[in-house]
């Protein structure tokens, strides 16, 4: 096996080895002109690339990795009587994507109580625009949602609702994700409370919202 011996001054070397098996045929791998920058790696770039030839460059060290992490925890109480959707107080999230190429998966953790007889709805948001709701089938814009809990548990229990999206923004800049909430006929919602907020078993619960930055 050949290989080159780069020896430093002070007696100690770096060696580059020739291949451990022998090449069907000689094999030429062109080095970037330029040294990249921290935290990238060096690949093979899609330009002159063949089964015995390719150009290598530096680039992003990404495929599927979670590149940042952002998250809001609300653990005091809000309310609403609102029927229509309304941005939960104290519950959205800034992230800022690091490439336009990157998704976000959202995850919404949401505890709910009401003061009985009434449904809630919930649905996620980007900015003023509905990203994670259902069409509602021609019914009200009250039923395009996606999470509503029975009008009677959230008397003596705080429901989980919430879930998971992947969002695909195609931009580099801030984003805003906020979780709406609505109620059905008359009373009042609770976040992190039961709707009674009373007997020795009741305890009050917390919520957030989690962000991710998925590379491409």
């Amino acid at each position: 096996m050949a290989s080159i011996k780069l020896k430093h001054a002070s007696g100690n070397s770096t060696i580059l080895n020739s291949p451990a098996a022998n090449p069907s045929s000689d094999v030429t791998l062109k080095l970037p002109s330029t040294t990249g920058s921290a935290g990238q790696v060096l690949k093979v770039a899609s330009a002159n690339h063949s089964a015995t030839n390719a150009e290598l460059e530096f680039g992003a060290d990404v495929g599927g990795k979670i590149l940042q992490v952002k998250q809001t925890v609300k653990t005091d109480i809000t309310s609403t009587t609102s029927s229509t959707f309304a941005a939960i107080s104290g519950l959205s999230v800034n992230i800022t994507p690091s490439a336009s190429s990157s998704t976000i998966l959202v995850t919404v953790d949401c505890k709910i109580g009401n003061s009985g007889g009434l449904g809630a709805y919930i649905r996620l948001q980007k900015g003023n625009s509905v990203i994670y709701a259902g069409t509602g089938g021609g019914e009200p814009v009250l039923q395009q949602t996606y999470g509503g809990s029975d009008t009677g548990e959230g008397l003596y229990g705080s429901p989980f609702m919430g879930g998971t999206f992947l969002d695909t923004p195609g931009v580099d800049t801030q984003l805003t994700y906020a979780v709406y909430w609505a109620r059905e006929n008359s009373g009042t919602l609770y976040l992190n409370r039961t709707g009674s907020n009373s007997g020795s078993y009741v305890g009050n619960s917390a919520s957030s919202i989690t962000v991710m930055e998925v590379a491409a």
